[in-house]
């Protein structure tokens, strides 16, 4: 028997194994009411097809790392050749090679790279080799920047009461008291009230990690800048998280794109190309606590893994990057972005709400607020109710009633209005204030604020299907 909304009995077995095998059903970083929710049974392009047979036009795209699209030619063909080379070594190999050699290429920061699995595993090691470097142990993130799921990253990321700068809140059960003593909070874009942090307690700072564009927040004139001028003076390193931009805002990430270097950066998504690779990247001079000749000397960085720089997942990141410099693909993927941000701040204008389409044409986000998005905290004046009807009408075909969706805005292809106006339409109709959030949903959304935003992909069915979405 099929169960809601058109569910077939073959995904709603699968729905019911997920609950008594998975914890909440689902994988950790994406969940949805169960009327909502789906299994996917492939991918290509821009859309999922799940197995009762509805296609949704996906714009979250792996969470970021699916740049081309799912199932893209060039990748699939680069990862089927590989495969049949071997799947891992735990050696080095010549893909891996050629993709830290581009890494290097590419990035202004990069003079060598690590790799490991995950973008988690990339900021935890940036974290732990600048400690090195520095002999310190305290670091100064951003309030609602977003490092991966390690301690010292889960700290003000979705504060639903924030504290007083510099002290931090931990965002998760399970984290060591001990942690909260050696993160420090500053807000982003205040350059002055940064700076002021950092001249103060830099002789305790091991690094200074942000995100150069936080969330969907785009960095002010003069902020990054100013960051890099007060930390340099001081010889703390300076950490950009691009796990998001890299790759993505330019060929060499957002420190070519703003024109401001750090002295490390951490990469991910795009880099792997839809397989488990990300990588450490920057300053020799910090890097080479990597390095085994310092074993026994107190100074060596302990950093390995099983997987790191696998040959496959260089395989897919090289195809991926290739795709990437061939002429007019930037210029593409921001005019696509473009259009989808003016078409969701033209729908919103005709539906009469106040609407802020915050980020950068690659990755953006609607916040339904008239307040501008600067910061975290005006991201917590944006109307939840609003973003979750929006939400269920950009994902439930047809208009027809259904809880939200807090990690995605595909939905079933099967209207042909613009996704964007019928959402927003839905949003007027209800007059927004009216609708709210189940309860865990709800706590979610105001936790995590930037989970939702759109990503443009480069090939071209989601350019000619606007709407809403994310790329984390």
């Amino acid at each position: 028997m099929a169960g809601p909304a058109g569910r077939s009995s073959d995904e709603e077995a699968l729905l019911q194994k997920a609950m008594r095998i998975l914890p909440g059903g689902v994988l950790g970083g994406y969940y949805a009411p169960q009327e909502l929710a789906f299994v996917v049974r492939e991918a290509h392009g821009s859309r999922l097809r799940d197995f009762s047979g509805r296609e949704y036009i996906d714009y979250i795209l792996g969470s970021g790392p699916l740049v081309l699209g799912h199932a893209h030619p060039a990748v699939v063909a680069a990862v089927e050749a590989q495969l049949r080379k071997g799947t891992t070594y735990f050696q080095l190999s010549e893909p891996t090679l050629a993709l830290a050699e581009e890494i290097c290429r590419a990035v202004p920061c990069a003079e060598q790279v690590r790799f490991c699995g995950t973008g988690s595993e990339a900021t935890f090691f940036a974290l732990r080799v600048a400690r090195a470097y520095r002999g310190r142990d305290k670091i100064l993130k951003f309030e609602g920047g977003f490092h991966g799921v390690h301690d010292y990253s889960l700290m003000s990321v979705g504060p639903r009461e924030p504290k007083a700068f510099p002290a931090p809140t931990p965002d998760s059960a399970g984290i060591p008291h001990a942690i909260q003593a050696e993160v420090l909070i500053a807000p982003f874009n205040d350059a002055a009230t940064a700076e002021a942090m950092i001249e103060e307690h830099h002789r305790d700072l091991a690094a200074v990690i942000m995100e150069p564009f936080q969330r969907l927040i785009v960095p002010q004139p003069g902020f990054l800048e100013s960051v890099r001028a007060v930390t340099a003076r001081h010889g703390v390193p300076l950490i950009f998280d691009e796990i998001v931009t890299g790759f993505r805002f330019a060929y060499g990430g957002a420190q070519q794109r703003y024109g401001v270097v750090p002295d490390l950066a951490a990469f991910g998504k795009i880099v792997g190309g839809g397989f488990p690779l990300a990588a450490v990247a920057g300053r020799r001079e910090i890097m080479r606590h990597f390095s085994h000749e310092l074993d026994g000397s107190g100074e060596f960085v302990q950093q390995a893994g099983t997987l790191n720089g696998n040959p496959i997942a260089a395989a897919a990141g090289l195809a991926t990057l290739a795709e990437l410099r061939k002429p007019g693909t930037y210029e593409r993927l921001f005019a696509t972005g473009t259009r989808l941000k003016q078409g969701l701040e033209a729908a919103a204008h005709r539906a009469g709400l106040p609407v802020q389409v915050a980020g950068e044409a690659p990755v953006f986000e609607i916040y339904f607020t008239d307040r501008p998005i600067v910061d975290y905290r005006a991201t917590l004046t944006a109307d939840p109710g609003r973003h979750a009807a929006f939400t269920r009408e950009m994902l439930v075909p047809g208009g027809r009633e259904g809880g939200p969706e807090v990690l995605r805005l595909a939905r079933p292809h099967r209207r042909r209005r613009r996704p964007h106006a019928a959402g927003l339409r839905g949003v007027a109709d209800r007059g927004g204030g009216n609708f709210s959030l189940s309860g865990s949903i709800s706590r979610q959304r105001r936790l995590r604020p930037w989970l939702i935003r759109t990503t443009s992909r480069i090939s071209g069915t989601a350019a000619r299907s606007p709407g809403g979405g994310g790329s984390a």
